[in-house]
């Protein structure tokens, strides 16, 4: 597959920044957000299924991936990130899209959808619904995982082997051995140098999504059985809130499941989009 690949979208609404990002296929607009220190190719296994039905548009969040930082003086939170892709979807045409997201991705999904940008919303494992000692414990697990990845030398044969790519990315992911090689050596080097990370982190652990119950379009929230970084118990505080939401547990999925299973997240990405085309007007 051949990536239509840009290193730059200018953003009106943020004046200075320009977000890498990848655009292709045709059809109804989906845009797909990313989770904390990941990128837009954590999407890849899942582009040639997603772009057979939609016109996709897969950004690097500021200050993460190849994306720079927000502007000095703007903090990074979910919220500003939400502009910043808002920002991206008014570059591209979209006044509204389907919006699927992972993590802060999810987050940031669901307030898309509170301001009425989203047609619908597919979050998978989305953070912001933490409680007491989660706070802590996602962010020792995040945090770790960044110092490995800056400070542990990461051996191009053990890459090359499923032991070694599941010793590395067995935190989040659960089959972390479909993970191409260069795409996780490419992912480690991005997650430990993005300089968005510290301060977006700590920001969205000082928070709490807000307004889920203002959104009315239809959610599906995807959530791994397999997930130890957000727990799967989590799920249920969105479900409780959001009025349109469907809750799916993925049995024997981790984190961040893009790569652990395509099929499978891109045929509900499909599914919950077709709900809200098929619905009366």
């Amino acid at each position: 597959m051949t990536l239509d690949t840009h290193r730059g979208m200018d953003l009106n609404h943020h004046p200075g920044i320009d977000l890498d990002h990848h655009r292709g296929g045709s059809g109804e607009p989906l845009v797909l957000v990313h989770g904390l220190g990941h990128t837009w190719r954590g999407w890849k296994p899942m582009l040639p299924l997603l772009e057979q039905d939609f016109d996709v548009l897969a950004v690097d969040l500021p200050g993460f991936g190849y994306s720079p930082p927000l502007p000095p003086g703007t903090p990074s939170n979910p919220e500003t990130l939400a502009d910043a892709v808002a920002a991206a979807m008014d570059a591209a045409g979209f006044e509204t899209a389907h919006v699927a997201g992972n993590s802060l991705g999810g987050w940031i999904a669901l307030e898309l959808g509170r301001r009425g940008r989203a047609r619908t919303v597919t979050a998978i494992s989305p953070a912001g619904m933490w409680h007491g000692r989660e706070r802590g414990w996602t962010s020792a697990v995040m945090r770790t995982l960044r110092w490995i990845a800056g400070h542990m030398p990461t051996p191009e044969p053990l890459l090359r082997t499923a032991a070694g790519r599941t010793l590395l990315a067995g935190p989040l992911f659960a089959r972390p051995w479909r993970i191409e090689p260069d795409d996780l050596s490419e992912t480690l080097r991005l997650y430990a140098t993005a300089p968005g990370f510290e301060e977006t982190l700590e920001r969205s652990l000082a928070g709490q999504v807000r307004g889920l119950d203002e959104i009315e379009c239809p959610v599906l929230l995807l959530w791994g059985g397999r997930d130890i970084l957000l727990l799967p118990r989590q799920a249920r505080r969105f479900e409780r809130v959001i009025a349109d939401c469907e809750l799916r547990y993925m049995k024997g999925l981790g984190h961040t499941p893009m790569a652990d299973d395509p099929e499978l997240l891109a045929e509900e990405i499909r599914r919950r989009c077709a709900r809200r085309a098929a619905a009366p007007a």
